[in-house]
């Protein structure tokens, strides 16, 4: 089995959204495709590490965010068969809803930076349950139900690697600092620890995080990011329960992840760059939702 990272530039800037391009036994497949926005790029990742693009028959998508599943439709509409959680599969074939709920945040951004998602034929697209196995050559791709990040998340497991999608969190440029992965609206820092727990009982050799890249301390890194998910929650719950508007809730958020970064060793460069791939007010309210809703 041969792992291609294919880097999209999103935005024009290199090691913020990875899609996984996987060789086995003369069969392709790919793992995340990103964002409508950057197709011609992902394209051009698959002729440069010479496949032809027809030879992708299988596509492998971690969850419906428009960062991870974009365009996904693009390749169903090609022929391809994309595998999903059974709770992305409606919105994989009919993206309207999705489509509308990011326009209302993302507002005159949302074509610039999201592109089009065109919608998925219903035949191309099978939903698999957890532990399920999908054969590629000679490997077996497995689906993990994973929650936290959100509810119809699977990662996917091939011998001792992992592609983690968001469960495992956001890592640049092989930092110190772990992001937290928490927009809204399904951010729930119980299930994300359990999703955690399974990831590290399980012994992997390597993670391949879409946030960007290969991870080989897979313990520290999946401890460290537990610890991570359960501080920001406690922080954002203790800051709600105080009477904390919002607004400031936002900028508490981003300062105090600002501190960590750079206690981490993170530069000013470094963290604008992670702003561009995880927005700390957009994680900010996603774990305020959380509290707001009394789970």
């Amino acid at each position: 089995m041969r792992i291609h990272t294919l880097d999209l530039r999103f935005i024009g800037i290199p090691g913020l959204i990875a899609s996984y391009l996987i060789e086995s036994g003369g069969e392709y497949a790919l793992i995340e495709t990103g964002p409508g926005s950057t197709l011609e790029t992902l394209r051009a990742a698959i002729r440069g590490a010479g496949v032809n693009e027809a030879a992708i028959r299988k596509v492998f998508v971690t969850h419906i965010h428009l960062d991870h599943a974009g365009a996904a439709g693009w390749f169903a509409q090609q022929g391809a068969t994309v595998y999903c959680h059974p709770n992305a599969a409606r919105h994989l074939i009919d993206p309207s809803k999705l489509i509308e709920s990011a326009r209302m945040v993302y507002g005159s951004q949302m074509d610039s930076l999201w592109g089009e998602m065109l919608p998925a034929p219903a035949d191309r697209v099978v939903a698999l349950q957890d532990g399920e196995k999908v054969p590629l050559g000679g490997v077996e791709i497995i689906a993990w139900d994973t929650p936290g990040h959100a509810r119809h998340h699977h990662a996917f497991v091939i011998g001792d690697v992992c592609f983690t999608g968001d469960v495992a969190g956001m890592r640049l440029e092989h930092s110190r600092y772990l992001s937290v992965t928490a927009a809204p609206p399904q951010f729930d820092p119980v299930a994300y620890g359990h999703s955690l727990e399974r990831l590290l009982a399980a012994n992997f050799k390597t993670l391949y995080l879409t946030h960007f890249g290969a991870v080989e301390d897979v313990e520290w890194h999946l401890k460290h990011y537990r610890d991570r998910v359960a501080e920001v929650y406690e922080r954002v719950a203790a800051d709600f329960q105080a009477g904390v508007s919002a607004e400031e809730n936002r900028l508490r958020y981003a300062a105090a992840e600002h501190a960590i970064a750079m206690a981490d060793g993170v530069d000013e460069a470094l963290w604008r760059k992670g702003e561009d791939a995880n927005v700390t007010s957009m994680c900010a309210d996603g774990v305020r939702l959380y509290c707001e809703k009394g789970r």
